[in-house]
């Protein structure tokens, strides 16, 4: 059974970007393949809630070697793009300095429900359980065209980042 979605999935608009990439790239260090995550669409502090999105490419770098002739988006990377979203929030909320990153601490109760494939949007949301500089705890959830595709709680720890000392 899955849990209560966090948004009305089927009714989100996501047509209004609040945080485009670049604006991603200044909190986020993930480049190239391993940026997973395009917009962010929502940013509601108060219920501690971000919703956001990946656009699945045709070109993407799994596409070719993940299910050919069916690719299916990985589910680690599904787990990535949560934990990418999470540490943009972590960032928003200044929870940790520009000299910090959120990393991956841990992940539990994933479940995959559904397929995520190239010329879809996966929308991503999370709600902050708890948020401390040291460890951080979302729940998370994934949606392709309003339906639940993924969920889990993701856990992040801040990791200093040494090549801001260097």
């Amino acid at each position: 059974m899955p849990p209560p979605a966090l948004i009305d999935a089927a009714n989100f608009d996501t047509s209004k970007v609040q945080v485009d990439l670049e604006g991603i790239r200044r909190s986020n260090l993930q480049r190239f393949e391993m940026e997973q995550l395009d917009a962010v669409v929502l940013i509601d502090e108060r219920q501690q809630l971000i919703v956001g999105y990946k656009d699945i490419t045709p070109d993407a770098f799994w596409v070719r070697g993940h299910m050919p002739n069916y690719p299916l988006m990985p589910g680690i990377l599904m787990c990535e793009t949560a934990a990418q979203i999470c540490s943009y929030y972590s960032h928003h909320v200044k929870l940790i300095d520009h000299t910090s990153f959120i990393g991956f601490g841990g992940m539990e109760d994933v479940r995959f429900r559904g397929q995520v494939r190239p010329g879809q949007r996966f929308v991503i949301a999370a709600k902050a359980i708890r948020l401390n500089r040291r460890q951080t705890t979302f729940d998370t959830q994934g949606f392709v065209d309003g339906n639940m595709v993924f969920h889990g709680r993701i856990i992040g720890v801040a990791i200093p980042d040494l090549s801001a000392t260097e």
